[in-house]
Order: structure tokens, then sequence, then C-alpha cells
């Protein structure tokens, strides 16, 4: 399993609704795009807390796969 699918997998483990793009960078850099209803009526930073607090223990340590995520936008799901 690489990186991409690591992260899909914990993501959708914690928010289990959650439509998970992943883009890697390179480097350990990662662009991230994350929609689910679990967002409806939290904050911008509630969001990002939610997202990176289940990918925590893949940015810790000296060999962590991920080094930065980059960019992250959090989403509503269309109707």
């Amino acid at each position: 399993m690489n990186i991409n699918e690591k992260i899909q997998d914990i993501i959708t483990n914690k928010i289990s609704d959650a439509q998970v793009t992943v883009r890697n960078m390179g480097g350990g850099h990662l662009n991230l795009v994350v929609t689910t209803q679990e967002f409806i009526g939290k904050n911008t930073l509630a969001k990002h807390k939610l997202v990176l607090s289940a990918i925590e223990p893949l940015m810790s340590g000296p060999a962590a796969p991920v080094h930065a995520i980059d960019t992250l936008e959090t989403m509503l799901p269309t109707a």
C-alpha cells in the first residue's frame, strides 16, 4: 500500500463518509481534498484538526513518511 492509499484509508476509518483525494508532491509533501458531512457546522480550524489528527501518526518521528500537508481543502458534499 502506498502513502496515498494509506492516508485515504486512515481518514476514511476516522470519518466514514469521507471522500479523500491525495496528491503526492514528492519529498513527503502532500495536497489533500477531503469531502464529508462531518464538516457541517464546523469552522475551518475544527475541520483541519479533524483531518490532521487522523494522519498525525504518519507525520511524527524522524522517519515519518509525511513531512507536510501543503494544502488541505475541506469541502461539504453537494446534493
